[in-house]
C-alpha cells in the first residue's frame, strides 16, 4: 500500500462527450464503466480525471498510478504526419490534456498503463510514430472487424518483459483499433506482437511499471491480472 496505509488510488483519463442522463443533454466528463470495475476488483480505488484544464502535476500528485484510457484517434500532427482519409474524431484537447499528464507521470515515476489509445500516446510522447490505418500495412481488419465491436488477437510476449511475467509466453486478447505503433519511440522496447506483426504491447525501461498495451484489458473481466499489477505497483510507490 502507498505510504498512507490506504489502497492504491489510480487516476484514469475521460472524454468530454455530449451526453444524456436524466432530462438533460449535455456535454459530460465520461468513461466506461469497465475502467473502473477493473480497478475496483484489483483492489484500487479508481479516480476520474476529466481533460480539461492545466492542473496535470497536481493529479500526479495526488494519485498512484495512471491509466491513459482508450479513444478516439490521436491528431498526427504529434508526430509530424498529415491525416489520412481513414482518422477520423481526433479530439485535440484530450491529446493537448495527456501529453503534459504523461509527462508529469514520467517525472514523478508514477506506474503507468495506457490502453490502445493510450499505449500510442505513450508511442508518440516518446518519439514514435503511428500506422494511421492498419488494415493498409497488414493486410487485414482482424483487429476491429465491425466499428463498434471487440475483434480478438493471440499476442506473443517478449520472455524478459514485465507483461511475460503477468500472462506468460502468450495471451489471448480482446481488441478494437484500427491505428498502431509504426516506429517505436527510442525509449521505449516492443515486447508484445499479434501473429501478423502488429505492435501490441511496449516497456519503458528502468522503471517499475510504464507500460502500454494496444488491447483493452478491461473488456475482459475474467482477467484482472494487469490491473492487479498496476495496482500492486502504485501500491509500492510513495509519492508523498
Amino acid at each position: 500500500m502507498p505510504s498512507n496505509g490506504c489502497r492504491p488510488v489510480i487516476g484514469i483519463t475521460s472524454y468530454l462527450e455530449q451526453a444524456s442522463f436524466g432530462i438533460w443533454s449535455q456535454e459530460a466528463a465520461i468513461l466506461p464503466r469497465t475502467y473502473l470495475d477493473a480497478v475496483l476488483r484489483a483492489g484500487g480505488i479508481p479516480v476520474v480525471l476529466p481533460s480539461i484544464g492545466d492542473g496535470q502535476a497536481e493529479y500526479v500528485a495526488h494519485i498512484d498510478g495512471l491509466i491513459l484510457a482508450g479513444g478516439a484517434d490521436l491528431d498526427p500532427a504529434g508526430y509530424h504526419q498529415q491525416p489520412h482519409e481513414q482518422t477520423r474524431g481526433v479530439q485535440t484537447y484530450r491529446d493537448e490534456f495527456e501529453f503534459p499528464l504523461l509527462s508529469a507521470a514520467i517525472e514523478a515515476n508514477l506506474p503507468v498503463l495506457g490502453v490502445c489509445r493510450g499505449m500510442q500516446l505513450l508511442n508518440v510522447a516518446l518519439g514514435g510514430t503511428l500506422h494511421q490505418h492498419l488494415p493498409e500495412a497488414n493486410g487485414n481488419s482482424e483487429h476491429r472487424p465491425v466499428p463498434g465491436t471487440f475483434g480478438g488477437c493471440t499476442v506473443k510476449l517478449a520472455a524478459d518483459s514485465t507483461l511475460a511475467a503477468i500472462f506468460g509466453d502468450t495471451t489471448s486478447v480482446r481488441c478494437h483499433h484500427h491505428q498502431a505503433a509504426d516506429t517505436p519511440a527510442p525509449a521505449l522496447t516492443v515486447v508484445g506482437r499479434a501473429t501478423d506483426g502488429t505492435t501490441e504491447a511496449v516497456e519503458l525501461p528502468g522503471r517499475d511499471f510504464v507500460l502500454g498495451v494496444q488491447w483493452h484489458p478491461e473488456e475482459n473481466p475474467d482477467d484482472d491480472r494487469l490491473f492487479a499489477a498496476l495496482v500492486a505497483a502504485a501500491g509500492r510507490k510513495d509519492h508523498s
